[in-house]
């Protein structure tokens, strides 16, 4: 296995090469660290619950109250059963777009890698729904709708649904922490720290926006046909 330069550039990444592939190293070590964060959270949230919540318990209940209630909202009743990920979905993201504004670490999802997969799985899943749910003939026949060269429109919708979504949250947490570190360089400790206390706010909110249209595409897989 060897290693390649790259981690010391602005949106650049510490490499490894194995079997022909290469690994992004800082990438996988900061999506395993938000993975952990996120389960321990988790434990210590639910390890003694209380009838009435305090500390974590409650910030978390606030957390999954506030996302099960936007789950019905835009899901309906059957997005219930895709409850946990959602709330995990949700959870990592803002755990992984923090993460790079902590000295020393890089945020997951300022690799376009780590973005483009989680929408390809959204994407995946919104498919095998819309099959379960419609069955494979009924469901492939709605990209014919309402006529036929309409295939060629609603196939180029389903390929753009994940690059888009990708790159926005790539886009948006790459900048915020190119931009904090020219900040730290050309104006040191106030400026930087109020971009820090923005990037935090923007951090929670591009995370909120990839989970909401998750949730808006998966709708639409749960949709009976004559909706």
């Amino acid at each position: 296995m060897g290693h390649g330069g790259g981690g010391h550039e602005i949106g650049g990444h510490k490499l490894a090469h194995f079997a022909g592939l290469t690994f992004n190293l800082d990438t996988l070590y900061m999506t395993w660290l938000s993975m952990a964060i996120v389960i321990i959270f988790a434990i210590i949230a639910t390890r003694r619950v209380e009838i009435v919540p305090r500390g974590w318990q409650n910030f978390l209940e606030m957390a999954v109250t506030a996302l099960l209630d936007q789950i019905d909202n835009t899901m309906g009743p059957k997005g219930r059963k895709l409850a946990p990920l959602i709330i995990t979905l949700f959870l990592f993201l803002v755990v992984g777009n923090e993460l790079g504004l902590i000295p020393g670490f890089t945020s997951p999802t300022n690799d376009i890698n780590t973005t483009l997969g989680l929408a390809l799985m959204v994407v995946i899943l919104v498919h095998i729904l819309g099959i379960m749910n419609r069955g494979a003939g009924r469901y492939f026949k709605h990209f014919f709708e309402p006529f036929v060269p309409f295939v060629i429109i609603n196939i180029i919708e389903e390929v753009a649904k994940p690059i888009t979504l990708s790159f926005r949250l790539f886009g948006n947490i790459l900048a915020g922490e190119i931009l904090l570190i020219i900040l730290g360089m050309l104006v040191p400790y106030v400026v930087p720290t109020a971009w820090l206390a923005f990037s935090v706010f923007v951090g929670i909110v591009q995370a909120f926006i990839f989970t909401m249209l998750s949730m808006s595409y998966l709708s639409n897989s749960l949709k009976d046909e004559h909706h």
